[in-house]
């Protein structure tokens, strides 16, 4: 609020701040972390796993795990996008434009009764990164809304200072 005064009629817009909370900081860290342990397993038991399954649930494993790798790729692309927003590399409206090529609705994963027969490690990346994907967009929403119409606010003390006005006029 130190660099805008609240007596000039200026709004303080929450948006501009949540990527410096400490909200924002758990999200990246966790998006990220999610990243780096998704990497590891389908390069290493992941892969095992892949192979001891039948050919149909192989394709299964192959096309969710592509969609789990773009899902969270794009995931991270939005995040260190922000971070950049954080950091004072890029401003928000700069992220704005930049974030219309990340697509936070990408890869959602198949039906429920296919993910059922792959092996639960990968499951659960699954539903940790459709979490995250959803908290992201919900992050998004808030971040990039519209700013309020300021001049539909108004001032609250107007009818107010008009009653006094028309009581004293008379």
């Amino acid at each position: 609020m130190s660099d805008r005064l609240l007596g000039d009629g200026a709004l303080v817009q929450f948006n501009e701040r949540l990527t410096n909370s400490a909200a924002f900081g758990a999200l990246f860290r966790e998006g990220m972390d999610l990243v780096e342990e998704t990497a590891a397993y389908l390069d290493g038991d992941g892969r095992n796993e892949a192979k001891a399954l039948d050919r149909a649930v192989s394709l299964t494993y192959a096309t969710e795990s592509m969609r789990l790798t773009t899902r969270l790729m794009q995931l991270a692309s939005w995040l260190l996008l922000h971070r950049a927003v954080k950091e004072g590399e890029m401003t928000l409206g700069q992220a704005n434009r930049e974030k219309t090529k990340v697509k936070l609705t990408a890869a959602d994963p198949g039906p429920a009764d296919l993910l059922e027969k792959l092996p639960q490690q990968l499951q659960d990346l699954i539903a940790r990164s459709m979490s995250l994907q959803g908290r992201v967009r919900r992050l998004d929403a808030t971040i990039h809304s519209p700013p309020p119409d300021q001049s539909a606010i108004g001032n609250p003390l107007v009818p107010h200072l008009n009653r006094l006005k028309a009581a004293f006029e008379q």
